[in-house]
């Protein structure tokens, strides 16, 4: 088999790099738009577990306010993970049918490919997210965010999607089969489960709750209920989500650097392997 030399990148290509990149996001659109299955899912799965723990779950919790007003931002960040999983699930279907040699032959910066697919991925998830929040109003969720706090909850999911969804470029580009990295990417759906999405972390046994008060998610997840509906971990009024929303943005761009780096640096070692 012939091994493709390195492309050198030199400071024209570079600045290529961002029409290389919009290439790519428009061609993970088009798989997406030819994948209706895909697409379905990622639309009936949040709704579908929304009314289940609103109208399953709920009246067997009390938090002391409404359960659709607690577990609103906890669903949102489990349809997140859903999405990641469904984006390294793709990468990895580029990695092993050929699409990423096919690439690499080209004039193109070829690390976008995987670029193109963690912008879509966002994009995704942000209708998503607006999906199992008009759901959510539907049947009773009342958020009492302004303007600037919309803006800042938005921002909040971003970051997070972003975050998850480098994880799964990481998991895409090293996996060898699309079910290993479905597999990987599903575990991503049950860390919000262990945070205080939908049970105060008191609550929990002591081991666990350590865990459960300082994981990544449960900072994310008590800005979005800060921001959207005004209440903290215990069901209760805040007035000051600083820290938490810093400890939270800092959990996600590290954890975006952190892997995205580890995917680049898997992408290039298989690139040559």
């Amino acid at each position: 088999m012939t091994t493709l030399a390195p492309t050198p990148v030199h400071g024209g290509r570079l600045r290529n790099a961002a029409g290389d990149l919009s290439t790519m996001v428009g061609r993970s659109f088009r798989l997406t738009r030819r994948d209706p299955d895909e697409l379905i899912m990622a639309l009936v799965l949040p709704t579908s577990i929304l009314v289940l723990f609103v109208y399953v779950f709920g009246g067997a919790i009390s938090i002391g306010v409404d359960y659709i007003t607690y577990a609103t931002p906890g669903v949102i960040l489990l349809c997140a993970g859903y999405g990641a999983s469904n984006t390294a699930i793709a990468i990895c279907q580029d990695m092993t049918s050929g699409a990423m040699d096919r690439f690499r032959s080209l004039p193109i910066v070829s690390a976008t490919a995987v670029g193109g697919h963690i912008v879509v991925s966002v994009l995704k998830n942000l209708v998503t997210t607006a999906v199992v929040l008009a759901v959510a109003v539907a049947i009773g969720f009342r958020p009492s965010a302004d303007p600037l706090e919309w803006l800042g909850a938005i921002g909040m999911v971003v970051a997070y999607v972003t975050a998850i969804t480098c994880v799964a470029a990481l998991i895409g580009v090293t996996v060898r089969s699309p079910a290993a990295a479905g597999g990987f990417g599903f575990v991503m759906l049950f860390l919000p489960y262990v945070s205080s999405a939908f049970v105060p972390p008191e609550t929990m046994p002591t081991w666990m709750r350590g865990f459960a008060e300082h994981q990544p998610i449960t900072p994310v997840i008590e800005t979005l209920r800060g921001l959207l509906v005004g209440l903290g971990t215990d069901g209760q009024p805040v007035t000051d989500l600083g820290s938490t929303a810093a400890l939270a943005l800092g959990w996600c761009a590290l954890i975006s650097s952190v892997f995205a780096g580890a995917a680049a640096w898997v992408f290039n070692r298989r690139r040559y392997s």
